[in-house]
């Protein structure tokens, strides 16, 4: 159902009811659906358009994430319970040489070799506390429906149950709390009934031929899904088809599936209450995925007595623009100013950790940064744990790279809002086509060329992205233009305490630099006297 700005309004009119003395929301009649407990939001798109987005996450703009889990203990890149499962891939051969054939050593005696034996959460935060960061999110579950909590659900194929015999969601909440950061959780359950296809099946050619994989053994059906009812053509797609994409990622199975995803999920929030739950495509299973979204506005309710601080973000734009959510654009951007509140997720090199990765700059990720920010969007960075829960060396020069950049630029970041235009330059000129994602790949680093705003009150901050040797002209600021109303006052570079040469006219904001500079990428100028709104 999509729905349009004006009757969201009219829906959250009508919700007006909810809402006590105080502002306290009341609790709402249960519609019929999967059951929840009772608070001022029910599972309907109606009831769900009454959300907003708290203020926190408006002001957080940077947090980091543990994309975390099983699937990292053999340190060889994304999707590897799935494609070691799929003859020719290099996660298979890899799988061949370090663990055997997947026919008797499959995912889940990959699952046994997870040791989290250096995993330290508060060392951790307090490393991405001091980066930036306002908010932390945790993995909670993958495609490969490894819980990483003591989950009720999922007995046997659970963090504290197996692997490391750690609640890593647990200990990553109360890590989080101590370093007063936001806590938030990731879930990407819902395909997983169909993305685990591969498992069932067996080698196409070679000795082993025809001799099935592990995932059809029923004792391990728990984990990799009984297909045993499923009709053949679905087994067909599934099992056999393609390595990535179609069939790999549909939200199919039976209700049996549906179920017990909703209760995993529901026992997540409820255990832990995080601010932000992620889930990794639109709200899933219609009444399923709307009975959880209520719920986790719910919890959040009754923990902030009656606020809702939570945070629910979805890669479908239809739901962000009936007000039910916040989008989600993974690796990528908007094509401009988003009118709501909005996400980005990126990771320095691959989802899960790979030793064969390369990594982004640093430059590369605080050009991203300041970017979605500039965009009315959220950041959301993924450093990859290997196997031992602590990040390599590499990492963590990137981290302290940003950690610097922070340190310098903060004010220009934290509790922004969007000016009237985001940017200028040949990078802010390549516009995302609509509702396209993993647009990351076609951005260049970059130059003093590109400038992006933030407000903040009264103030302006002007990024420029490079340095150049003697002076930097804002050239939509110029005179004429008309974003542009009052009179500049004062100029400053964030980072510089020595006051700046500078003049505004018709090229625009021209501004003499200092020698040297104030940090080793992005640069912002603080801008007071103009009219921001």
């Amino acid at each position: 159902m999509q729905i349009s700005r004006r009757t969201a309004l009219k829906l959250l009119a009508a919700s007006a009811p909810m809402i006590g003395s105080g502002g306290i929301l009341r609790a709402a009649a249960a519609p019929p659906g999967p059951a929840i407990p009772p608070g001022p939001f029910v599972g309907t798109h109606e009831s769900l358009a009454a959300y907003r987005c708290p203020e926190w996450y408006r002001d957080a703009k940077f947090g980091f994430w543990a994309h975390w889990g099983p699937q990292s203990a053999a340190e060889y890149g994304d999707w590897y319970a799935r494609r070691m499962y799929v003859q020719g891939e290099p996660q298979y051969q890899h799988h061949i040489e370090h663990y055997g054939h997947p026919s008797q050593s499959g995912f889940k005696d990959v699952i046994a070799t997870w040791k989290a034996d250096q995993f330290d959460p508060d060392w951790l935060l307090g490393v991405y506390k001091r980066a930036g960061a306002k908010f932390f999110v945790s993995m909670g579950v993958h495609h490969d429906g490894f819980d990483l909590w003591n989950s009720k659900y999922q007995p046997r194929w659970n963090a504290v149950a197996n692997g490391p015999r750690k609640d890593i969601v647990g200990m990553f909440r109360q890590a989080a709390d101590r370093h007063g950061l936001r806590f938030g959780i990731s879930e990407h359950l819902s395909n997983s009934y169909s993305w685990f296809g591969p498992a069932h099946g067996s080698d196409q050619h070679g000795p082993l031929a025809g001799v099935p994989y592990d995932g059809a053994d029923p004792r391990y059906a728990d984990l990799y899904h009984d297909y045993s009812m499923m009709p053949a053509d679905f087994i067909a797609k599934v099992v056999h088809g393609p390595t990535l994409g179609g069939m790999a990622m549909s939200r199919s199975g039976p209700d049996a599936w549906r179920d017990n995803y909703f209760q995993r999920i529901m026992d997540v929030v409820t255990q832990y209450e995080p601010d932000l739950l992620y889930t990794d495509g639109g709200i899933p299973f219609g009444d399923y995925g709307l009975a959880i979204v209520a719920h986790h506005y719910n919890t959040s309710s009754r923990r902030h007595g009656g606020k809702v601080e939570a945070v629910y973000t979805s890669k479908a734009r239809s739901e962000s623009a009936a007000g039910l959510c916040l989008l989600d654009v993974e690796r990528g951007l908007v094509e401009s100013i988003w009118p709501r509140p909005w996400q980005s997720e990126t990771c320095i090199g691959n989802w899960h950790y790979d030793t064969r990765a390369k990594y982004k700059t640093p430059k590369r990720v605080i050009d991203t940064l300041v970017d979605i920010v500039s965009r009315n969007g959220t950041f959301l960075l993924n450093v990859p744990l290997p196997n031992s829960g602590r990040p390599d060396p590499a990492e963590l020069r990137i981290v302290e790279e940003i950690t610097a950049w922070m340190a310098v630029n903060s004010e220009g970041i934290y509790s922004t809002r969007p000016w009237k235009i985001f940017g200028d330059g040949p990078g802010a000129r390549l516009r995302p086509a609509p509702g396209q994602r993993f647009n990351e790949s076609n951005r260049m680093d970059f130059t003093a060329q590109e400038v992006r705003f933030t407000t903040k009150g009264g103030t302006l901050y002007a990024f420029f992205m490079g340095w150049p040797q003697k002076e930097i002209v804002v050239e939509p600021l110029r005179t004429s233009s008309p974003y542009v109303v009052g009179r500049i006052e004062r100029v400053a570079l964030l980072g510089h305490g020595i006051p700046l040469e500078w003049k505004h006219d018709e090229r625009g904001l021209a501004v003499q630099l200092p020698p040297e500079r104030p940090c080793d990428h992005g640069y912002a100028l603080k801008i007071e006297g103009l009219k921001t709104a």
